[in-house]
């Protein structure tokens, strides 16, 4: 039985293969006839991709049958070279369970007029990723990996001839998963928006196979889909895109359609996210999603961003104030900068970021100090604005210093106002050097579509395609325009512009700005 994959396809793709070209992760490799698995590849990127397998779902659209040899030739190649050692990139794991989830996925494609002998061994290499994924499951990366890795193998449970048994075990330990990582809000554990929609383009094909093959649904299973719905739309901006926090990038409009078609909770999104620590204000054609929160363990922060406090918003359907997201394409060089807090529409501290990440090569880039602890306040006043405070201790270590920032939305939508201040902790000793001076940076990451023009020095002008303008403003304040990088485009890195608020503390510890429609 082939679960079904609900990715989009993408026919071009499919046919640059057949002609000898690769195009993966933003590279192209030129095949020149020879199997791209024997060969030096473009990038480490292109090499997951490519190992993962994840293109096999364009080759259903070759009606020529070109596309299934050329797909039942690959997997013959890989299993040759290296379906018997379980080491490098290929048998990462995350690698292995979207390997063996794609096989399963596309086998038609993969078995269309085979014969007997590649029947077998295309079995057995199926065999062997269960075994090997049955193995790691429990030493798995913390995050979407393990939960992939418990997907796959209840998919494979499912999907191939095995005893009642291990269906069930398998179901079991699916369960356990979703309970650990789906939290009560509906979000996931890593705090990315985005985690939730790769996991459900799984979970519901493997929800349907159980439900075609008829046999008992993980008692988890769909409570947790349904659980993962609110919280997919909470963070939906207007243009189909998700908000980019936490390791997010840009959204194939067509891919968050074809899982929110299947949603059946229908409810409007929650004004907040207690366990994933996200706030949102939404009125009129406004909407502000707020990040109020760190990671919520250290192996959990492999993938965290030092993004506490910074905020995207939008209106009707254009994206205006956004973070840098994370590349889709680019190299652990991009990942970590994206990473860093001046990535991020907050303020940083003589540039530094509220969270530090390691460098070592052991542990892996976690969260070594920063963000501990964050308070937030949640105000509905009789006129009918919305209001959220916060202040987070990620400046509290090296600077004695306290982030608060108030964002408040008028009913109508069409008036921000925010506060952004410092402040000494009480019943703390303060660091050496507390009281000297440091550079305070209010960054305000523009969408790379959205227009900006100085009008004043404390104030621009941000208009969007279709005409509609926002004023951005901080009286006292000179507004600058700079120049910044968008890493979360959908085509890869590029430039695009920034609003920022210099001030020096303890000269100003405080600062007010606005965004009004016009």
């Amino acid at each position: 039985m082939a679960p079904t994959d609900l990715r989009s396809i993408d026919p071009f793709i499919a046919e640059e293969m057949i002609n000898g070209r690769i195009t993966l992760a933003g590279r192209v490799m030129e095949t020149n006839g020879r199997s791209p698995f024997s060969q030096e590849l473009p990038s480490e990127i292109f090499a997951t991709r490519l190992h993962s397998f994840s293109w096999l779902r364009h080759m259903r659209a070759d009606k020529t049958g070109q596309g299934s040899v050329l797909a039942r030739s690959l997997v013959n190649d890989w299993i040759s070279l290296h379906g018997r050692k379980t080491v490098g990139v290929a048998w990462d794991t995350d690698i292995a369970a979207q390997r063996l989830i794609a096989w399963l996925s596309h086998s038609p494609v993969v078995l269309q007029g085979t014969d007997s002998g590649f029947y077998r061994r295309f079995m057995r290499s199926l065999t062997h990723h269960v075994r090997y994924l049955r193995h790691v499951a429990a030493t798995a990366p913390d995050g979407e990996a393990r939960f992939r890795v418990r997907i796959a193998l209840a998919m494979s449970s499912v999907s191939m001839p095995t005893r009642a048994a291990t269906i069930k075990r398998a179901g079991q330990a699916l369960d356990r998963e979703i309970d650990r990582q789906i939290l009560a809000d509906g979000s996931h554990v890593s705090r990315n928006p985005r985690a939730a929609l790769e996991l459900l383009l799984d979970l519901l094909p493997l929800r349907q196979t159980y439900i075609n093959l008829g046999h008992d649904v993980p008692s988890r299973l769909i409570a947790g889909i349904d659980r993962m719905y609110p919280a997919l739309r909470f963070f939906r901006h207007q243009d189909g895109d998700l908000a980019l926090f936490n390791g997010a990038t840009s959204t194939f409009a067509n891919e968050l359609m074809s899982v929110l078609r299947y949603d059946e909770t229908a409810g409007k999104p929650f004004k907040a996210l207690p366990h994933a620590h996200y706030q949102r204000l939404s009125s009129g054609q406004t909407l502000v999603i707020i990040d109020t929160g760190g990671p919520l363990s250290v192996d959990l922060s492999r993938t965290a961003h030092a993004g506490c406090l910074s905020f995207e918003m939008s209106s009707g359907r254009h994206r205006i104030v956004i973070n840098a997201g994370s590349p889709k394409f680019a190299g652990s060089r991009y990942v970590q900068m994206a990473r860093a807090t001046a990535a991020h529409s907050t303020v940083t501290l003589d540039d530094s970021s509220s969270l530090s990440f390691s460098r070592s090569g052991m542990l892996g880039p976690v969260m070594t100090s920063g963000v501990s602890a964050v308070s937030v306040e949640r105000q509905d006043t009789e006129d009918g604005r919305d209001s959220v405070k916060a202040a987070h201790d990620g400046y509290v270590a090296n600077f004695g210093l306290m982030h608060e920032r108030e964002i408040t939305l008028n009913s109508a939508g069409t008036i921000i106002t925010g506060c952004d201040r410092f402040f000494a902790p009480e019943q703390r000793k303060a660091p050496k050097k507390a009281d000297a001076e440091r550079r305070a940076s209010a960054r305000f990451h523009i969408h790379p579509s959205i227009s900006i023009d100085q009008t004043r020095p404390d104030a621009v002008t941000l208009t969007a395609p279709d005409g509609e303008t926002w004023t951005f403003s901080s009286p006292g304040n000179d507004v600058l325009i700079g120049e910044d990088v968008f890493f979360a485009d959908s085509s890869g890195v590029r430039a695009s512009e920034l609003l920022e608020i210099a001030f020096s503390i303890p000269e100003k510890t405080e600062i007010r700005w606005f965004l009004s429609r016009r």
